[in-house]
């Protein structure tokens, strides 16, 4: 590698050291500069800036680690430190309020998609006005007495009626036949016999057929 790629290799991890100024690896740098140089330039830089005292080089086992070297730094009293720690923890509550703020928003945007939009409501409501009118037309109707059903529905119901009537007088008429032939024979009562059979009769719980 030439004289000034090499240079300018050792300027651009040295400023990335110095701004982040955190323990890094020669693989971490590599990967963190988005390699824009290759990794035999970064080892290089990083060895040559280390021999400079620019960056401060620490052995764990295999693993080298390099930091920026602190004398560089400017000497930062303890009150401005207090001070920076309190206006972190500032900060930290300003962020928290704001996260929670955000949160509660979120949640309202949730309540109100569920919301119908207010076209569909004016929709939902033209067809709910004329079922209202027709209900409170029907209500009118029966406080009045009127008959609400058409003549056709009204002789449906008169010739269902008459239909039934005829069939349970002519089922009664039958059973009434069939008993009277078994008691002919039957040394007992009809109602011990009816007993025996299990069979109710219309008398017992006091209804006739009506009248057609």
């Amino acid at each position: 590698m030439s004289k000034p790629k090499e240079g300018a290799a050792a300027a651009s991890v040295l400023a990335y050291m110095v701004k982040q100024n955190r323990p890094y690896s020669v693989q971490d740098v590599f990967q963190n500069m988005g390699k824009d140089f290759g990794k035999t330039a970064v080892v290089k830089a990083m060895e040559s800036l280390t021999t400079e005292g620019k960056l401060v080089e620490k052995v764990y086992g295999k693993q080298k680690v390099y930091a920026a070297n602190q004398s560089q730094f400017p000497v930062v009293d303890e009150t401005e430190i207090k001070a920076m720690d309190s206006k972190i923890a500032e900060l930290n509550g300003t962020i928290q309020m704001k996260m929670d703020g955000m949160r509660k928003l979120e949640s309202e945007l949730q309540l109100y998609n569920g919301l119908i939009t207010t076209d569909e409501a004016r929709r939902q409501l033209s067809q709910i006005y004329p079922e209202i009118d027709k209900l409170k037309e029907k209500l009118s109707k029966l406080k009045e007495g009127r008959v609400l059903i058409s003549k056709e529905e009204k002789d449906t119901v008169y010739k269902g009626r008459e239909k039934y009537v005829k069939e349970w007088r002519k089922r009664k008429r039958i059973t009434n036949d069939i008993l009277n032939s078994i008691l002919e024979g039957y040394p007992k009562t009809k109602k011990i016999l009816l007993e025996e059979i299990g069979i109710e009769t219309d008398e017992e719980y006091n209804v006739k057929p009506p009248e057609l």
